[in-house]
């Protein structure tokens, strides 16, 4: 199954990977992000990928951004990874891939990269020169400060977007789509104020 098929995850997965968004409209928090860079979601929208490293604490949301833009890539090429599990001859076979992805079929390859901070500086050198090509878009989300853990050159061809903890608002919401998800009612255990 991949990124774009509907689907409800099973009632065996974590309640967090149940609740995920599957579209932007079901996103909260980092109302920030979404008024000041409207333009880079509009650009999405319109299939004018750009390059993102999302900064923020865990649990602000940094996967589920990514993927709520899964709409958005349904005629590319979608590739997730964790940098724990990656390697130098991996990150050469996705970049190859994607850029015979690009030359013969126009399809466009879209990466996206959890904990991106782990890459060493020789992985960042491999990934660099296929997304200054265009070859692919690079997605990567980070706790760190992409400005001491990532390559300023691979840092240069990718727009940072920082996101903060999620507000009173956004938690009471997800306490509440999280109670439906467990089949119990909010308002027992936590009435309204």
């Amino acid at each position: 199954m991949d990124l774009f098929t509907q689907f409800h995850a099973p009632s065996s997965a974590p309640l967090a990977e149940r609740l995920r968004p599957t579209h932007m409209q079901s996103f909260l928090g980092q109302e920030h992000i979404l008024a000041k860079y409207s333009s880079i979601l509009k650009q999405f929208q319109e299939g004018h990928w750009i390059s993102l490293i999302l900064w923020g604490p865990p649990g602000c949301g940094k996967t589920s951004f990514v993927k709520a833009l899964s709409p958005y890539f349904s005629k590319a090429e979608y590739v997730e990874e964790n940098a724990i599990d990656l390697g130098t001859k991996r990150l050469k076979e996705i970049g190859e891939s994607a850029r015979y992805n690009k030359v013969s079929q126009n399809k466009p390859t879209v990466l996206f990269i959890d904990e991106i901070h782990r890459l060493n500086r020789g992985q960042q050198d491999v990934l660099l020169p296929f997304v200054e090509r265009g070859d692919l878009v690079l997605m990567g989300a980070t706790t760190e400060n992409p400005s001491y853990e990532l390559n300023s050159s691979l840092i240069s061809r990718c727009r940072v977007l920082v996101l903060q903890p999620l507000d009173k608002a956004s938690l009471k919401t997800l306490l509440h789509r999280g109670c439906e998800g467990l089949e119990l009612k909010c308002e027992d255990l936590f009435p309204p104020e």
